[in-house]
């Protein structure tokens, strides 16, 4: 493994002949070189005032090196070169990156970088941005780049103590407590979107998945997002809920993930959960995951006033099917459009907008409810949504509380929502409009405190509606990590990696144009990390085993630092993951979907 230490006053004639083998790399000639060789020769008395680090392999050979030159709030990346025969193998990473962390903890916020052309491809890859025109003085082909260091957010770093933790893909487990009839009864997706553990932290030391994922995916996740030493449990569970439950009767494995002292972090709070975290628990605490409950706090909320712009959409539990029946009935017959919902579905499982038009198309309010999940139903109005593509329909706030009962903001989300179904988020800075985040964070904000009231602890968020009058209407609270949650993570890290401002988006679904041997998924996704690169963007695959369904797809996560280039990123994953399967549909096996070799165990 290569590590970064302070350079010594003794090795600067050697870091200098690496300097200028590291220039000489790109095809320079003689002259040339000749004429750069005072700027970039190093003196011993220069390598501490410069603040120069090494990079060196196990056996101690000098592989590269860099500077952090000036002080806060503007400092220089003077130097940055690697040994001709270790170029492409991660150390420029490394040093870039100890640069940034250094400049952090120096209280730098500007960090300029007086790129050779050539390398100038590696630096925006690094998330640095290129000045719009180079300035005056600047020596020969020389690009410029700037980064902005930032230190991992206030939040992030509370959220798990700021330290490592461990991930448990609990979703089946917390969605099986519910029994809601909308949720399939084999919890398929629910093992799907368990790969979203990788993320449920800024930065894990293991992962425990119910079904075996590839290795190249863990792989390229922790390439893009800078992790090493992740642990990997997974093929615990095949089907249904019980991944803790599977976690506890391997008490070696129980052990392991519990005695290194590091948070454990599920998708939501459970009873097997609690047993296995040594945490009491209280099933009163996610009283407020219930469509009904929540609605009923709102209410309280505004009622004590001070939320202009937020209304309550009316809701109504029907008495049962035939209640439903009928006031589905006189509603169509009044022109109305109505949502019915289910207790407890997530997603977008158990919610269906019916328009008039579609009752009678089914010949009748009955004959449509037969189509419906069985069980209970909520039913509200349908607040229509706006007319011109600059005022966002779907909007959350996103919170978490720790003992003793105090919140933490992290921020709002535009959601992408399509006929009642999640699809999608995108946060960071412009991703919501100036009028609608304080209004949404503060009416979060006081959702959190009946929360904490009801003795929840964990995260949290709060759906809203925007409708054509641009109002704002909750309409249910999500006690556990969500899509949003999981692009907040991801960008808090990119923003302590690559410097500040980055946009993410989590894309639920993006089809593939068939099913993908795991080798051949693994070359698509380092294609479209490529690719995005290209555009200034990160690609990161989030949901890799749904490329092994019969119908092919996974999820991904984009970031960039403005929103066209999210868009053009996002546009490239969807037309190349559509389009690389067509070679494979004429050698396709029929009978299984290719896929990881299924089994239990842990791997670095």
């Amino acid at each position: 493994m290569v590590k970064v230490r302070a350079a010594r006053p003794a090795e600067a004639e050697a870091l200098t002949g690496l300097v200028m083998r590291s220039k000489a790399h790109w095809g320079y000639d003689a002259a040339f070189l000749a004429s750069c060789a005072a700027e970039l020769r190093i003196r011993p008395d220069e390598v501490t005032a410069r603040r120069i680090v090494v990079a060196e392999d196990p056996e101690g050979t000098v592989l590269g090196l860099a500077s952090l030159e000036g002080g806060a709030p503007l400092a220089t990346l003077g130097l940055l070169f690697v040994e001709p025969s270790a170029i492409g193998q991660g150390v420029g990473r490394i040093l870039y990156r100890d640069v940034l962390r250094r400049a952090v903890q120096q209280g730098v916020r500007r960090l300029v970088i007086d790129s050779d052309p050539h390398a100038a491809g590696f630096y925006r890859a690094m998330g640095a941005v290129a000045a719009s025109a180079s300035p005056a003085g600047l020596p020969g082909a020389l690009v410029r780049f700037e980064a902005a260091p930032a230190p991992l957010a206030d939040w992030a770093r509370a959220w798990t103590g700021g330290g490592r933790a461990v991930h448990v893909g609990n979703v089946a487990e917390f969605n099986a407590q519910f029994g809601d009839s909308s949720l399939d009864r084999e919890q398929s997706a629910a093992h799907h979107y368990s790969c979203l553990a990788a993320f449920y932290s800024p930065y894990p030391s293991a992962l425990v998945l119910p079904r075996a994922v590839p290795a190249g995916w863990t792989e390229l996740v922790c390439r893009q997002l800078g992790w090493t030493g992740v642990e990997v449990y997974d093929g615990l569970v095949e089907r249904g809920p019980g991944l803790v439950e599977a976690v506890r009767a391997r008490p070696a494995l129980a052990a392991r993930l519990t005695g290194a002292g590091e948070p454990l972090v599920p998708w939501g709070l459970t009873r097997p959960f609690g047993l296995l975290a040594g945490r009491p628990w209280r099933a009163g605490e996610l009283r407020y995951e219930s469509k009904a409950a929540a609605h009923g706090l709102f209410g309280r909320i505004l009622a004590e006033g001070g939320h202009p712009g937020i209304v309550l959409p009316a809701q109504v539990r029907a008495a049962g099917r035939w209640a439903a029946a009928r006031l589905l009935a006189a509603r169509a017959r009044a022109g109305e459009s109505t949502v019915l919902k289910s207790e407890h579905g997530v997603g977008g499982s158990g919610t269906t907008v019916v328009t008039a038009r579609q009752v009678r198309a089914a010949g009748g309010a009955r004959a449509l409810l037969r189509r419906l999940p069985r069980g209970p139903l909520l039913w509200g109005d349908f607040l229509d949504v706006p007319l011109t593509p600059d005022t966002p329909p779907h909007l959350t706030p996103a919170f978490f509380w720790t003992p003793p009962a105090r919140s933490h903001e992290v921020g709002a989300a535009l959601m992408d929502v399509t006929a009642g179904a999640y699809r999608g988020a995108t946060v960071g800075p412009g991703a919501v409009p100036d009028w609608a985040e304080k209004p949404l964070l503060a009416f979060g904000a006081a959702v959190g405190r009946g929360l904490a009231a009801s003795g929840y602890r964990g995260w949290f968020d709060v759906d809203f509606v925007v409708d054509a009058e641009g109002r704002l209407a909750p309409t249910e609270t999500n006690l556990r990590l969500t899509g949003p949650s999981i692009a907040f993570m991801v960008a808090a890290r990119l923003d302590a990696l690559r410097g500040a401002g980055h946009l993410v988006r989590i894309a639920d679904r993006v089809e593939l144009g068939a099913r993908l041997p795991e080798a051949q998924l693994d070359e698509l996704c380092a294609d479209l990390a490529r690719g995005c690169a290209e555009l200034g963007a990160v690609f990161v695959p989030a949901i890799p085993t749904g490329a092994f369904d019969p119908a092919p797809w996974m999820g991904v996560l984009v970031a960039a630092r403005s929103l066209e280039t999210l868009d053009a990123a996002e546009a490239l994953v969807r037309s190349e993951a559509a389009a690389v399967g067509a070679m494979f549909d004429a050698f396709e096996p029929a009978d299984r979907p290719p896929g990881p070799a299924r089994g239990a165990g842990g791997r670095p």
